[in-house]
């Protein structure tokens, strides 16, 4: 059995953690594997749409997404007749990849805390 590349188990542990704690029921946790990729799911019965912020360091919460954001090759939701999905694929072969590094202040920067 392969090791998981760096940030892969951390990340789906936290996305994990936040469903069953935040969540409205029914909870749902599917992984797939797609060749050479591997695909987590995170459903809620909430349609909250979910987004990335910037968490201080007193807070409890606040990074999953962000570290989804971060480690993930690609990410998104999926809006059901009750709940949402939100999903995260994962190359197993390597690390995340994305077009260009970025740094986390840069990504953070993207969304705008007080738009929410």
């Amino acid at each position: 059995m392969r090791t998981p590349p760096d940030g892969l188990v951390e990340d789906r542990e936290r996305g994990i953690d936040t469903a069953i704690r935040r969540g409205i029921e029914p909870n749902r946790l599917r992984v797939l594997r797609d060749g050479g990729n591997l695909i987590c799911e995170v459903a809620d019965g909430s349609g909250t749409s979910p987004h990335p912020r910037r968490a201080a360091i007193t807070d409890e919460g606040g990074r999953g997404l962000f570290l989804v954001t971060r480690f993930a090759r690609r990410w998104g939701t999926r809006y059901l007749a009750r709940g949402k999905v939100i999903w995260a694929e994962q190359s197993i072969r390597s690390p995340a990849a994305g077009p260009e590094e970025v740094s986390a202040e840069d990504l953070l920067d993207q969304w705008e805390d007080t738009a929410w």
